[in-house]
């Protein structure tokens, strides 16, 4: 068993991207799901879509490629189940000059950092992607 879900998922997605595979199987969650749906709408990921039903549902993500070369270039994970890390909305900075996302946790719900700002609202930091 995996403890750090988020962690998991970002990890599948860069490797399945660098042996050039197009869809990607886990384990669904609805935390997963939500992330999934964020970076299908920072254009990291084609589409997200659950399969199956009750106890064997997977969540299907299939990955998007732009000339032959994988979107996702790297991740970091940020916030860990050993050490959170939460940001007031005035510490939230753009990622790598504006060309990557930093997706965050808030009362809001998953955002990424421009959303967050724009909503005034800050939470945990899960992760960076670029």
């Amino acid at each position: 068993m995996v403890g750090d879900i988020i962690g998991d998922m970002i990890i599948r997605l860069k490797n399945a991207g660098a042996v050039g595979k197009t869809q990607v199987e886990m384990p669904y969650s609805k935390l997963r799901h939500a992330i999934a749906d964020k970076l299908v709408a920072a254009g990291y990921i084609e589409k997200a879509e659950q399969q199956g039903k009750k106890v064997q549902k997977t969540l299907v993500i299939t990955l998007k490629y732009e000339n032959g070369r994988h979107r996702i270039d790297g991740v970091k994970r940020i916030s860990k189940p050993g050490r959170r890390l939460y940001t007031k909305v005035a510490d939230i900075h753009r990622v790598k000059f504006g060309k990557g996302h930093m997706l965050l946790s808030t009362p809001a719900g998953i955002l990424t950092n421009e959303e967050a700002k724009a909503k005034n609202v800050g939470g945990e930091q899960l992760f960076i992607i670029w």
